[in-house]
């Protein structure tokens, strides 16, 4: 069977990765994080004190990151490493979440990053994840959605997610974080956060994980009829 791009963009806390790592689970598919690139590209920053106001401090530091998605065997998922060191976890925690969407607005950051994303689907037979991986990394995917729910269930899910690694969070603080990551994701002045015009829209606000998983595989294949024709 023909293999295509799968590519879903959206909000935070809408379950896209989840749908993705589902997706190329049934589809034997590799799934790509996008997220967790700039998230690790984050931490990196952050661990060295890089200045990313600074585009020469930027380019330097980028010069110096490798990064590479290695299978788990334990968890049947691929682990985020940075520089060779699994990194899954520590990009998962607030101190990297209340920045990322600050340096993934970074021009030369994101022309990284891109970079090894289309190198990544050089072969087809993808599902990645992201902000605009529908309109800038794969233009020409045969399969594009974009994700979407009610901003008191993306609280409540990333609240939920987030209160297992850490006692101490507050809804409120989920609120604001999600908020000010909205409207940077939207905003920004490089690669924004948008609807491919050939995206096909999900609402998952009512939807359970396997309903949304059935309706996106009728999706799949359509789109694998479409293209093999």
């Amino acid at each position: 069977m023909k293999k295509i791009i799968i590519t879903i963009d959206g909000y935070s806390s809408c379950g896209k990765s989840t749908l993705a790592r589902q997706l190329a689970g049934r589809l034997n598919y590799l799934y790509i994080d996008s997220g967790a690139m700039y998230r690790a590209i984050t931490l990196y920053f952050i661990q060295q004190q890089v200045d990313w106001n600074k585009t020469d401090a930027v380019n330097n530091a980028l010069n110096n990151i490798q990064l590479e998605f290695i299978y788990n065997q334990i968890s049947g998922q691929s682990d985020m490493f940075l520089n060779g060191e699994n990194v899954e976890q520590m990009i998962r925690e607030m101190l990297v979440a209340e920045k990322v969407s600050e340096v993934a607005a970074i021009r030369e950051v994101r022309e990284f990053a891109v970079a090894q994303q289309q190198k990544m689907g050089a072969g087809k037979g993808i599902v990645m994840d992201g902000r605009d991986i529908g309109t800038v990394v794969f233009p020409d995917a045969e399969l594009k959605i974009f994700m979407t729910a009610d901003p008191a269930i993306r609280v409540e899910r990333r609240f939920k997610e987030l209160y297992q690694k850490n006692r101490n969070i507050t809804l409120h603080e989920v609120k604001e974080n999600l908020e000010l990551r909205d409207y940077i994701d939207a905003n920004r002045e490089v690669s924004p956060l948008r609807k491919a015009e050939d995206a096909i829209v999900l609402d998952n606000s009512q939807l359970t994980t396997e309903e949304q998983l059935q309706l996106v595989m009728q999706w799949v294949e359509d789109a694998i009829m479409a293209h093999s024709s």
